[in-house]
């Protein structure tokens, strides 16, 4: 990893909160630098919704001591895809962001901010009552390229759409909290002011 950078547009690598969020929504473009970050960012999503319906599962009312218990390994599997989501988003840091000598030390590793959001991202989505993915549509562009589009959910059957209430408006309170957060880290990265750990 490189110890000091002098370049033009440092940080430019580190997609945008507004990348970021879209990414947690909907597949990726594939010709993008920062793809793997991204790809890794949507999957996180989709491991906290399945870890939300795995603890569901495990505190229903007529849970058995058998869906307990296969639900708390499921947690587990779903716990160590989301390890390796983080350490595949801090091995890319640890290769194409450069880091300046003399920089104060963030306290987490990108990709643990990254999950954070996403565990977010996904209870925001559920105080509005949207809790199922859409399937991906593949299309073709004009190009002749393949396309991969969702539409981040789909509101569930269960559990009709509510308005916003106070709830959904604190959920999505923090997690703009979260996304100007993470403005400001990559921000300060781009300036050389912070740097990211990369254990």
């Amino acid at each position: 990893m490189a110890i000091d950078y002098t370049g033009a547009g440092f940080g430019a690598e580190l997609p945008s909160p507004t990348t970021l969020l879209r990414a947690f929504r909907e597949p990726v473009a594939s010709d993008r630098h920062d793809r793997d970050i991204l790809e890794s960012a949507h999957e996180l999503v989709r491991c906290h919704e399945r870890r939300q319906r795995a603890l569901e599962m495990a505190h229903a009312a007529d849970a058995t001591p058998d869906d307990v218990a296969d639900s708390t390994h499921r947690i587990d599997r779903i716990d160590e895809r989301r390890a390796e989501l983080v350490a595949c988003i801090d091995g890319w840091v640890g290769v194409n962001i450069p880091h300046r000598a003399g920089a104060s030390l963030h306290t987490e590793t990108l990709g643990a901010v990254i999950d954070r959001m996403a565990a977010k991202w996904v209870v925001a989505q559920r105080a509005l009552g949207n809790t199922d993915p859409e399937p991906v549509r593949v299309s073709k562009t004009s190009d002749g390229r393949a396309r991969r589009r969702a539409v981040a959910h789909r509101v569930s059957e269960e559990r009709p759409r509510r308005g916003v209430d106070t709830e959904a408006r604190l959920q999505w309170y923090r997690l703009a909290e979260l996304a100007d957060g993470y403005r400001d880290l990559i921000t300060e990265v781009a300036q050389h002011r912070r740097r990211l750990p990369s254990w």
